[in-house]
């Protein structure tokens, strides 16, 4: 049985038309799991969140591109995540959750089927590799232009930071490093995620409102100063998200189409959305003309 709530079945429609090759750069596919079963350890059991229910949704909303983030709940099994690729036709990239005995020939294969970075949880509720196998992995996804994905909280990030900034590969904070919202712009460890601006390597994407919202009630107002902070601070490496079907939601399940037009809000300037919805994901993801 799942143990988490679905996604909203009808959501908000954009207030803006999106820019031409828009990316949500940050989201799920789960299942189906009587085709692509979840892995037997798996950290939740989500319901089924398909590729199709996810594409259908980026239509409604105006996304021709995404990026698919490996989750927890299928392991390494990248079967389902594979498939969309596949289906994607091109507009689809994906960062693998990568097994520790991954070879040249495998990486090289994800590489090929649209794969373009590893995922690393050091969220305490999550299956957490740890520093050790990120500085392993890093040197063998280096040749091939991959970068690291980091899911942390704000317990972890100040220390994991300044590790990050040794790495031979890019490296991107997910959910703003789901720093509390309650504890602002001025906490350390959202002074510290700032301090990234000077980091050329670096990218942060301002996606997880629910999941910094202190409140948890939407459209999770008290989350966009952190929002408007990253835009003013480092715009060129920042990366927007939905996080469908956000999983492990503790409050009300998030929006998308509110989500879109909370971003669409606070960023006003059609160069700057541009810059943030096709420019920075197609230099990450290497996304084909």
């Amino acid at each position: 049985m799942p143990d988490c709530a679905p996604p909203l079945a009808e959501v908000t429609p954009p207030s803006h038309a999106l820019p031409a090759h828009a990316c949500d750069s940050h989201f799920h596919v789960f299942g189906p799991a009587d085709v692509f079963p979840y892995a037997a350890d798996r950290p939740y059991t989500p319901p089924d969140a398909p590729f199709e229910q996810v594409r259908a949704l980026h239509r409604r909303l105006g996304f021709s591109r995404g990026v698919i983030v490996q989750p927890g709940c299928h392991g390494y099994d990248m079967s389902a995540t594979l498939d969309a690729l596949d289906r994607g036709a091109g507009q689809y990239r994906a960062v693998a959750l990568l097994a520790p005995d991954a070879d040249e020939r495998r990486i090289a294969e994800l590489d090929r089927r649209g794969v373009r970075g590893v995922r690393f949880n050091f969220v305490a509720h999550l299956a957490n590799a740890g520093w050790d196998e990120l500085a392993r992995v890093a040197p063998r996804i280096a040749p091939f232009g991959w970068h690291v994905c980091i899911h942390s909280d704000h317990a972890s990030l100040i220390d994991l930071l300044p590790r990050l900034r040794t790495l031979p590969v890019p490296f991107v904070i997910d959910h703003m490093g789901r720093v509390p919202a309650q504890q602002g712009v001025d906490s350390a460890a959202f002074r510290a995620l700032l301090a990234l601006r000077d980091h050329a390597h670096a990218w942060v994407k301002i996606s997880g409102l629910d999941r910094v919202s202190s409140s948890g009630a939407r459209p999770f107002h008290d989350a966009e100063p952190l929002v408007a902070a990253l835009l003013e601070a480092m715009p060129e490496r920042l990366l927007w998200g939905t996080d469908w079907p956000h999983p492990n939601v503790a409050g009300d399940m998030p929006d998308d189409g509110e989500l879109l037009n909370t971003f669409l809000r606070l960023c006003p300037d059609a160069a700057l959305r541009s810059r943030i919805l096709v420019d920075n994901p197609d230099r990450l993801y290497r996304f084909q003309p």
